[in-house]
């Protein structure tokens, strides 16, 4: 039928996925993530203008403020968003908050300028040259982490957590969080702005997806869990880690924490009460994560397996859990990749892929 691009954005990486329907072909790269490298442009000294919208913070919104204590950094209410959607927390934080008009009149008068942007087009045509495939897409697929723009009193790992239970009370399957770029919530303003961004790419159609259930998705596609009625998956990723139990593949509990928040020790406690149904979603946020969501209890020791994926699985590498490490579609770095691509196979009826 085509040849689809996956992006999963990280915090650390940037991992991309290839794949061509018709051969079955695919081709892959990880490269760093486009946070590192808006943050090595935002590096530097002097007055700086900055446009573009809402991505990934972390390091970005870190340099931005460092500069504007020595600096004028001005910013688009747009790309402000990176930092906090609240327009006062940014002002506190020491950025000028301008209009577009008064940011363009900057950037003429000679003032330094980069672009705030998950997505750069350059980049990405670089890369299909790399992997030495059509820069021409029938569709592209974007997983990215986005914790929603919540109502005033709301957290947004509290706020990012419900939308999520919303939609799987919905559908329980991870890739009903597929969205078409036309389709995204409006609250997800940073899936919103990686759709547009994407849409200036050579696709055919554009969509996004969370990127914790993107992994979801993806982990559970390993040849060691998808045998299973019954598994869990784990992806600790650079900033974030996921636990689901699966039930014939629909989400039936899983839970949110920020990784540096983690240990194995409190792994080794978290899963098996998530999968006996014990776990709360107040208890997780009072340990400052994101949150748990339970469906159906599956029962600890009715798991067939525990995979394990994401860039920093060796947190548990001497677990006492019966862990085992996956590698869907050939490749832990393509945890997120895969559940795009199983999550687009469905939504355009293409036929199943052995993700071997």
């Amino acid at each position: 039928m085509g040849q689809f691009l996956m992006i999963d954005i990280g915090a650390g990486t940037m991992d991309i996925l290839w794949y061509d329907s018709d051969s079955g072909r695919s081709f892959k790269i990880v490269t760093r993530s486009p946070v590192w490298r808006v943050a090595e442009m935002a590096a530097g000294e002097g007055d700086l203008v900055v446009t573009g919208g809402e991505m990934g913070g972390g390091p970005v919104s870190a340099t931005l403020e460092s500069r504007a204590r020595r600096h004028r950094v001005s910013i688009t209410p747009e790309a402000a968003h990176t930092l906090n959607h609240d327009p006062q927390k940014v002002a506190a934080m020491g950025l000028e908050i301008v209009d577009r008009q008064a940011a363009d009149r900057l950037i003429a008068s000679g003032t330094p300028s980069i672009t705030l942007a998950d997505i750069d087009g350059g980049q990405i045509r670089r890369i299909a040259e790399t992997l030495d495939v059509p820069f021409a897409f029938d569709a592209v697929a974007v997983c990215a982490q986005d914790h929603g723009m919540p109502p005033e009193g709301v957290s947004h790992l509290d706020y990012r957590h419900r939308c999520h239970a919303a939609a799987l009370d919905a559908d329980p399957s991870p890739a009903a969080l597929l969205y078409p770029a036309d389709q995204i919530p409006e609250s997800f303003n940073r899936l919103r702005t990686i759709a547009t961004d994407a849409a200036r790419l050579p696709a055919r159609a554009v969509y996004v997806m969370d990127s914790g259930m993107a992994a979801i998705l993806g982990a559970s596609l390993d040849p060691l869990a998808s045998v299973n009625r019954d598994a869990m998956v784990l992806d600790i990723a650079t900033s974030h880690t996921v636990a689901a139990t699966l039930h014939r593949g629909e989400v039936a509990a899983y839970l949110e924490y920020h990784t540096r928040d983690l240990s194995a020790d409190l792994l080794e406690a978290l899963l098996p009460s998530l999968a006996e149904g014990r776990l709360t979603h107040d208890e997780v946020l009072a340990g400052g994560g994101h949150g748990a969501y339970t469906r159906r209890r599956v029962g600890f020791n009715r798991l067939g397996v525990i995979v394990a994926t994401g860039p920093r699985r060796a947190l548990v590498r001497r677990s006492t859990l019966p862990l085992v490490f996956g590698a869907p579609f050939g490749d832990n770095m393509m945890t997120g990749t895969t559940g795009l691509l199983e999550a687009l196979r469905r939504r355009l009826g293409l036929a199943p892929i052995d993700y071997i």
